[in-house]
């Protein structure tokens, strides 16, 4: 195979990669996992120090935790007690990221007949969040407290190297930063420390096509509006 049709092939599978909001029961093989994560393993870090750690969530262990942290999401009391582990999102939103932000949201309350302030089925959409979407597995990822910025920076193209290799195989992937305002029910049930800092998570399954959300296909704005190419 040579250059060309391997870069279209690569390009492919990143141009159909796209968040997956409904899977089906379908079991992953653990060595089709351990590959996915071995292929992502291959991202840069700086001075190769590799700063990630990976929990593969399936079965019970799973299904606990997703009934744990439902207990709190629906529940404002408590609710009200849990923190981010880290702040995901701008404190002040400013133009063009606000009309983005809206729109991917007008879209999906769209598809699924969500009206502009019908707030309880607003929350019953985003508690899908933590039955992860119905996917059989679930990977987490922490990392050490004591790194900084540019290990975030390192994870980011492991993450991203893991959506691509499963979505290569045949998988639909949704990264989700929901479970960060949950971190201490996660450590609680991961068995981890406070050494170790909650990243976010994967939902990894075979996409079920009949689930309306996942029709949705989010846009992305032309390279010309962010591409600058500097000759002088």
């Amino acid at each position: 195979m040579n250059t060309e049709s391997v870069g279209s092939i690569v390009d492919q599978v990143i141009r159909s990669r796209k968040s997956v909001r409904g899977f089906l029961p379908t079991a992953i093989p653990h060595d089709t996992v351990l590959e996915i994560i071995a292929t992502a393993s291959r991202a840069p870090s700086g001075s190769n120090i590799q700063p990630w750690k990976v929990y593969v969530l399936e079965g019970a262990v799973k299904n606990n935790l997703s009934a744990a942290v439902k207990e709190v999401f629906n529940d404002p009391a408590l609710r009200s007690l849990h923190r981010p582990e880290y702040i995901y999102y701008p404190k002040t939103w400013v133009e063009p990221f606000l009309s983005r932000r809206r729109k991917v949201g007008i879209d999906l309350y769209k598809l699924v007949g969500i009206g502009r302030g019908e707030s309880e089925r607003m929350h019953e959409q985003h508690a899908k969040n933590f039955d992860f979407f119905g996917a059989p597995t679930v990977l987490f990822f922490t990392i050490p407290r004591m790194m900084e910025q540019g290990s975030w920076l390192d994870y980011g193209m492991f993450l991203q190297n893991i959506l691509i290799a499963a979505t290569a195989r045949g998988l639909g992937t949704c990264p989700q930063a929901a479970f960060i305002s949950y971190h201490q029910i996660v450590a609680k049930h991961l068995k981890f420390d406070d050494s170790e800092q909650l990243v976010c998570c994967i939902s990894m399954g075979y996409e079920d096509h009949t689930v309306v959300e996942n029709q949705l296909v989010t846009e992305r704005v032309p390279v010309s509006e962010f591409v600058h190419f500097v000759t002088e």
